[in-house]
């Protein structure tokens, strides 16, 4: 620090060097002391207490709520919060890079998806009634990876007009995996199947019937052109949900599910037709009758004794499915879904027979090339010779047929279930 010297110097006199005495030195000292302190250099203990605090707070922490931490701190410390996130984020990243990818257990159920073929043409009818629903892995049975997966099919063969078909054909599976979906809440993992069916049939026959507003759209049909809404429509139902241990087959109607085993057809369906013996005794203890009009009806009208809707021959017309649940075997070869205008002539030996040998024809399980969604080369062939069969056959009916792969499974037997054994209840 430059020394500061008292005195008049004049012109004539040169600038006298500044030599200071240790006394003033210290003098001097002391005010450029008193000078910081006035000034405010100096800090208080309270504010640097406040200081370290504010400093506690910026450093980074570990913790898991640390940026939310920081949130909650006064505005002073928002310029330090990014700087916060950031490194936090910086830390995640790293963390992320070292944990490793979760592998599978090797006893998981392998991912099965049949592959399939469908056919649905207008045929000799002036309108098409008919509609098809294919949806592989319509729904996972469980929380845990794995779980097994369900598929659905299913056939709908309308009448009086084609809205409810449609609608079945928009809705049902819904109605299933809704059913599906409160059974897992309820921590039920062996479904009551003939329960799941028979609820969501009832929900699609209200539904069908007006009883409750879907939202769902449909194509302009001539039901809507009459006024009062017209009630003489309705449309069978044969769906199928195929698991890797078991099929389940709802059937309500005259359409039918079939099962190729071994060379042999096994029906996993009964049709409801009105001379039926326990249908005919259903109708007449509701007080229908069955008349004979071109072959049995109920009222006369109907050639079915079970659809959904038809709410003008209710109740003598039940909604209610007849449900089987059929275990699956290492025989198992096809599983055909259709609607009447193929069995009414072609019988299911026959039908078996046709499916068997096309995909016999195929390559190996696992060559073939598969399409969109499943859709399988062989099984497309299969369906579109059995319609044609069934045309050339002078079918008067819309033909629907589906025709899904069974022996394109890698694995039968039991899914298994978090450890355990996944089983069904009819």
């Amino acid at each position: 620090m430059a020394e500061i010297c008292y005195g008049v110097v004049s012109d004539g006199e040169a600038s006298p060097p500044c030599e200071p005495s240790s006394r003033a030195a210290r003098r001097r000292r002391m005010e450029i002391r008193r000078f910081k302190i006035v000034a405010g250099v100096a800090t208080s203990p309270e504010n640097s207490r406040k200081r370290q605090r504010t400093e506690a707070s910026l450093s980074p922490r570990e913790c898991s709520n640390a940026i939310e931490t920081c949130d909650e701190s006064s505005g002073q410390i928002q310029s330090g919060r990014k700087l916060l996130a950031r490194r936090t984020s910086d830390s995640y990243e790293s963390q992320m890079t070292e944990i490793p990818l979760a592998v599978a257990p090797d006893d998981r159920v392998s991912e099965w998806r049949p592959v399939f073929g469908m056919l649905s043409v207008c045929g000799r009818r002036r309108d098409m009634e008919d509609a098809v629903s294919v949806l592989p892995s319509f729904f996972r049975f469980g929380r845990q990876i794995r779980a097994p997966e369900f598929h659905f099919f299913g056939v709908y063969d309308g009448h009086g007009c084609s809205h409810v078909a449609a609608s079945c054909k928009e809705r049902l599976h819904q109605l299933v995996a809704e059913e599906l979906e409160s059974i897992i809440e309820c921590g039920i993992f062996e479904p009551e199947w003939k329960e799941v069916m028979e609820k969501s049939f009832k929900r699609m026959d209200m539904e069908a019937t007006g009883g409750v507003q879907t939202g769902t759209s449909t194509t302009n049909c001539r039901c809507e052109l009459q006024t009062p809404h017209c009630d003489a429509v309705g449309s069978t139902a044969v769906v199928a949900v195929v698991a890797p241990s078991h099929i389940v087959v709802a059937n309500c109607g005259d359409s039918r599910a079939v099962l190729c085993r071994g060379g042999e057809p096994v029906a996993l369906s009964s049709d409801h037709k009105p001379d039926r013996p326990d249908e005919l005794l259903r109708i007449q203890a509701s007080g229908g009758r069955v008349i004979y009009w071109d072959g049995p009806r109920v009222l006369g009208v109907l050639a079915m004794s079970r659809a959904i809707g038809d709410n003008y021959l209710k109740p003598y017309v039940s909604s209610e499915p007849e449900v089987t649940v059929t275990e699956r075997a290492a025989e198992d070869e096809c599983l055909i879904l259709a609607s009447d205008g193929l069995w009414d002539v072609v019988s299911n030996e026959v039908a078996c027979e046709i499916a068997r040998r096309c995909l016999q024809r195929a390559p190996e399980n696992g060559a073939s090339s598969s399409g969109v969604n499943g859709s399988d080369p062989a099984c497309s062939v299969a369906a579109a010779l059995l319609t044609k069969l069934a045309l050339a056959r002078q079918s008067t009916d819309n033909v629907s047929v589906v025709v899904i792969d069974l022996k394109s499974a890698h694995s039968h037997g039991r899914a298994k279930l978090g450890g355990v054994q996944f089983g069904v209840k009819r």
